[in-house]
């Protein structure tokens, strides 16, 4: 099994550290993209819960990555990446609950692969681009789709807190063929696979991401981009829960539910 990095929180303290197969924690003195190293404490698997694993400045996503979601929503099949921002205080960690906003109407689950830079990034090469790529997790880009068709731009109908769960770990390498899938669940019973894509099956690779990106920001350790979902997207409910799992990484779970009804603003 792939080395995992997480990033836990204890009753003293919130930490970067490397979860051993007994499910300890060995503390890391810094996030290990930062050249963070073992200090020779040992978390027991009971006296931490997960965090996501990394706090970004930013997290760059991108729409319309895969030939068969774009075909799904009958849009144009794009020459150059399609780029958007999810802020911050959208994270939310592995078993965290996705919360439907009461102005949306239909909420949606987007299974994905997320990278994690490692250094300064701007203006890379493409050839040069896995070399800013520490690490890679697991994401789920949920979108109020009612209201991204609704508004001129994305940023209301991607933005909500909750809209981005990400972890539960970080993996150092990942097979170019490993399999992305999303479940959803409601109680105890699988509904079905609602997505089953291989991520070489994107439009544009996490390399091509990286240096088109960097041509546009700067990009910083720990930031996260947002590789693009395959086809297969759906509605959330009340109740039910979600999870995307990718081969090598993993698998993010998450429960929904709604918020109470509010007066409009």
């Amino acid at each position: 099994m792939a080395n995992r990095y997480v990033r836990v929180q204890t009753p003293q303290k919130i930490c970067y550290g490397l979860l051993e197969l007994n499910q300890s924690v060995q503390v890391y003195s810094q996030p290990p993209w930062l050249g963070g190293v073992p200090i020779g404490e040992i978390l027991a698997p009971e006296s931490y819960r997960l965090m996501a694993p990394c706090q970004p400045t930013k997290i760059v996503a991108v729409g319309c990555n895969y030939h068969d979601h774009v075909m799904e929503l009958g849009a144009e099949m794009p020459t150059e990446p399609l780029l958007f921002l999810k802020p911050p205080s959208a994270i939310i960690a592995h078993e965290e609950s996705i919360v439907i906003p009461a102005v949306a109407q239909r909420v949606d689950y987007e299974g994905e692969l997320a990278l994690v830079i490692g250094k300064l990034t701007k203006n890379v090469a493409p050839e040069s681009a896995s070399q800013h790529i520490w690490g890679y997790t697991i994401a789920n880009d949920v979108t109020a789709r009612d209201l991204q068709k609704l508004d001129a731009q994305w940023t209301r109908a991607k933005g909500f807190d909750s809209f981005c769960p990400l972890g539960p770990w970080i993996v150092r390498e990942i097979s170019p063929a490993a399999l992305l899938q999303t479940f959803v669940y409601c109680g105890d019973t699988t509904r079905r696979p609602v997505q089953s894509a291989t991520i070489d099956q994107m439009i544009f690779s996490p390399e091509s991401l990286v240096a088109y990106i960097s041509q546009v920001m700067t990009l910083y350790p720990g930031d996260v981009i947002l590789t693009g979902t395959p086809a297969g997207i759906g509605q959330l409910h009340d109740g039910q829960a979600v999870s995307v799992e990718i081969e090598g990484i993993g698998k993010l779970h998450n429960p929904v539910k709604a918020e109470p009804s509010r007066d409009p603003v």
